[in-house]
Parts: C-alpha cells; sequence; structure tokens
C-alpha cells in the first residue's frame, strides 16, 4: 500500500499522534510506515526554504514560479484570487460529497430537532390547545401558559445544542475535505464522517473557548457597568442610568476590535484541531503562531469569505421563501378555504410554510457554513507553506497519493 509523506506540527514540533493522511499529525493514514520524512525542514539537504520569511529571491524581473497544482491550489504561497478560486472548485468538484455530508449532519440535527417538538407537543398539547380556544374577551391562565414557557424554553435549548454540534460537525469535515482536494484525492463521504466525528468535541471545545475568550472583555465591562448601576440604585445615591448605560454600551464598541482581533488570532484553531490532532487549548497557541505576521491579511480575506458566504446564503434562501408566498402551495387558494379555515387548516398550512423555512435555511446554512471554513482551511495550508516550507511535503504526499477521478467533460 502506498504510504503517503506525513505534516503534522511543521517547524513547531509537530502534533501528538492521531492525524493521518498527509498532513495530519500520526503519519502514514492506515497504520504502519515510517515517520514523517520531513518534519517541517527542508527535504533535500538543507537548502534554504524557497518560500520562507527571508528575503525574496530575485527572479530576473519575472514573477515568482508557482508549484505544481495537483489539486485546486498550486502547492506554492497563494494569492487572494487563488484561496477563493480554491474554495469555489472543492465546492464545485465535491459538490456531491460535500452536500451529502452536510445533509447527513444537518438532517441528523433537524430530525433531533422534530423529535423534541413532538416530546414537547406531547407533553404539553393539551396546554397548547386550551390557550388556543380561550375567548378573545380573557387572557389564558397562568397555569396553562407555565408548561408552555418550560417547554418553550426546554425546546430552545435542545435545538440551539443540535444546530452547533453539527456546525461544529461540519467545521471538522472542512479540512478533510480539503485536504484530500489539495492533493487531487477522492473525497468519500464514509471516512470524512469518520475522521470528523472522532474530533468533533475538540472542534466544539475550540470554538467554545475561542468565541468565550474573544467575547470575555465585552462582556465583563457591560457586567461591570450593569453591576455598578444596580449597585448605585439600591444604595439610592443618584440615578446612573442617565450616563452609565451610554458609557456601556460606549466602551463594549471601543473593546468590539480586541474581540475582533482575538477571534482571528484564533480562527485556524479548528484547521489545527483536526489536522494536527492537537486538543482545544494547544490549537489556539498553535492558532496565534501561525497568524502572526499575517494578521491583516487573514483577517481581510475571511471577511470577504464570510461576506460572499452570508450574501449568497441570504440570496438561496430568499428564493425558497418565494414559495411561502403563494398560499395555494398550501391550500388557501382552493375551495375549501374560501371560508374561515378551522384550527387544523391552520396548522397543516403553517406547517407546509415551515417546511419551505426550515429547508431555505438548511440551505442557507450549509453554504453560509461551508464556503468561510474552506477558505480557512485554505488559509491554513497557505500559512504553513509561508513559514514552514510546508510545499515539498506537499508535493512529495501528491504525488504518491491516489488521485481523483477527472471531471466529466463541461463539469467543474
Amino acid at each position: 500500500m502506498t504510504q503517503d509523506a506525513g505534516w503534522g506540527g511543521g517547524a513547531q514540533g509537530g502534533g501528538p499522534p492521531g492525524g493521518y493522511g498527509p498532513y495530519g499529525g500520526g503519519g502514514p493514514p492506515y497504520g504502519g510506515g515510517t515517520p514523517p520524512p520531513y518534519g517541517g525542514q527542508p527535504p533535500y539537504g538543507g537548502s534554504p526554504p524557497p518560500y520562507g520569511s527571508g528575503p525574496p529571491p530575485d527572479w530576473g524581473g519575472w514573477s515568482r514560479p508557482r508549484g505544481p497544482k495537483p489539486g485546486v491550489i498550486p502547492l506554492s504561497p497563494l494569492t487572494l484570487g487563488e484561496i477563493l478560486s480554491g474554495a469555489f472548485q472543492t465546492l464545485g468538484r465535491h459538490w456531491q460529497q460535500v452536500l451529502g455530508i452536510a445533509v447527513a449532519v444537518y438532517g441528523t440535527a433537524l430530525l433531533v430537532s422534530v423529535g423534541a417538538v413532538a416530546v414537547a407537543y406531547a407533553a404539553v398539547g393539551d396546554r397548547l390547545s386550551a390557550v388556543v380556544d380561550t375567548p378573545d374577551d380573557s387572557t389564558p391562565a397562568w397555569a396553562d401558559l407555565r408548561p408552555l414557557v418550560i417547554a418553550f424554553v426546554c425546546l430552545w435549548i435542545v435545538v440551539t445544542a443540535a444546530m452547533l454540534l453539527a456546525t461544529s460537525m461540519m467545521q471538522a469535515c472542512c479540512p478533510v475535505i480539503v485536504q484530500e482536494a489539495v492533493l487531487g484525492r477522492p473525497v468519500r463521504v464514509g471516512p470524512t464522517l469518520l475522521r470528523a466525528l472522532s474530533r468533533v468535541a475538540a472542534v466544539a471545545g475550540t470554538v467554545f473557548l475561542s468565541g468565550l475568550i474573544a467575547l470575555v472583555p465585552v462582556l465583563l465591562f457591560i457586567a461591570g457597568v450593569v453591576s455598578t448601576i444596580v449597585t448605585v440604585i439600591a444604595l439610592g445615591a443618584w440615578d446612573p442610568a442617565g450616563w452609565l448605560i451610554p458609557l456601556g454600551f460606549l466602551g463594549a464598541l471601543i473593546l468590539t476590535p480586541l474581540a475582533i482581533w482575538l477571534w482571528v488570532q484564533f480562527s485556524l484553531a479548528p484547521a489545527v484541531v483536526v489536522v494536527e490532532s492537537r486538543g482545544p487549548v494547544d490549537a489556539l497557541r498553535r492558532s496565534a503562531e501561525l497568524v502572526r505576521g499575517s494578521w491583516w491579511r487573514i483577517c481581510g480575506i475571511s471577511l470577504l469569505a464570510f461576506v460572499i458566504a452570508s450574501v449568497a446564503g441570504l440570496v438561496l434562501q430568499q428564493l425558497l421563501n418565494v414559495l411561502g408566498m403563494f398560499p395555494s402551495a398550501f391550500g388557501f387558494g382552493s375551495e375549501e378555504f374560501r371560508h374561515e379555515p378551522t384550527t387544523s387548516e391552520i396548522f397543516i398550512t403553517a406547517s407546509g410554510y415551515l417546511i419551505v423555512v426550515l429547508v431555505s435555511q438548511l440551505v442557507s446554512q450549509i453554504f453560509s457554513t461551508t464556503f468561510p471554513q474552506l477558505v480557512l482551511n485554505l488559509l491554513y495550508i497557505d500559512q504553513r507553506i509561508r513559514t514552514e516550507d510546508l510545499a515539498p511535503a506537499l508535493i512529495s504526499a501528491a504525488s504518491t497519493a491516489p488521485t481523483a477521478p477527472a471531471a466529466p467533460p463541461g463539469g467543474p
């Protein structure tokens, strides 16, 4: 069986065992084999890195030569156009696998959400009927409303947790997809899901920690202002709301750049977790090391990727939501709805519209989650090429890896 060249932690010392594939933390993908041959150092006798941080070589007035391109990007330092093109090509070449993985992940989350709704309805359905059937000239009893409020809160927690886990799973899948796409290897749904599943807990922890750290300055300032307001009012000294509340918003606004800076510092951590098999805290440190010296570039490209994904996702969502603007699609144009609709008829119509909304949100969520992550993973590879001379290891891995089948004529 062909062995792949490994590339783990690069010049920083490599990640712990457990990764696999051409740039995992543990060498060959299927066990056994020799250790990674490069270890982040030049493989050809100690010559200086061609893409390192030293002064650029003189190419005689010509631009720097590009590396080979076995997959979606050339194996050399990437430009903005190559990063965005690589992300779009990954989606174009492997859209079936990406869509299949996204449908499996978000479909599972949707089934969990629907199951939670069914359980909640079975538990408090009679209370809901009592509230709905309350006469217009009276208010529902609190004894009927309280179970509905509790059920809604529990339902919100379950649905939010399911969607957060689904998003973390997609963030764990994207590095695996990019890894194969960069080397021109076929992307298979089963192995991708299995590998991502083994790292999803660490990815979720990384995302939680990075978000918490980024928001801590703002949250602490707001908490301090609120505590001051409550304390002063309780002491009865004076009414501070006139100037402390605007001061709180101003302080949060001033601290927002710090939160953005921290977010960019940790933006490559999910890729580190999957590719190098590192834990959440170690991945945050590693991401900060890779971002050092390229903060503005990574921030700009990441922001552009999120804008592109948001606009495209919004357009897709609105196109699908148009279906919900036609009442005849769910029966309001038929003869039986010419009279005042009953509760069951309203429920059927609302259910149909809700299905359209959920599908449109799912499609929008798939693209808005996947595309920025593909860009961030390509930025991770680009930073390692620039700072750790990863290109020779990638070239060697691509030359020994099985290639993906050629695209059909006229396809992506």
